[in-house]
């Protein structure tokens, strides 16, 4: 699943197969996490965190809670989560403590 939306960013939306990093870990609350893709800007900063599940696994509130979870140490404005077969983006306002969500994901454009 990781490698298909893997290639949907490359193919699809130009993002640098040199930016993807598959499987980054990090720490929450002193326990270690793994998340499934995070992809960077050609400065180095996080763009993008995506939470990658099984067909099988049904997209709902406690997925979403894992990705936010993750997103409280990784800080990241742009979060996705897909089973393959449903796939759902968000922007994230830290300024407003916000988020909404968005109908694709955007095309990458380098700095």
């Amino acid at each position: 699943m990781r490698q298909h939306f893997v290639q949907y960013l490359i193919n699809q939306k130009n993002y640098p197969k040199s930016l993807i990093k598959l499987e980054g870990g990090h720490k929450l609350l002193g326990m270690a996490k793994r998340t499934d893709i995070v992809v960077y800007n050609t400065a180095g900063d996080k763009i993008l965190l995506v939470e990658c599940k099984a067909p099988s696994v049904t997209i709902d509130q406690k997925v979403f809670d894992q990705i936010a979870r993750y997103n409280m140490v990784q800080k990241v404005s742009t979060l996705a989560v897909s089973n393959g077969l449903q796939h759902y983006y968000c922007q994230i306002n830290f300024e407003e403590n916000s988020y909404k969500f968005i109908e694709e994901l955007p095309v990458y454009q380098a700095l």
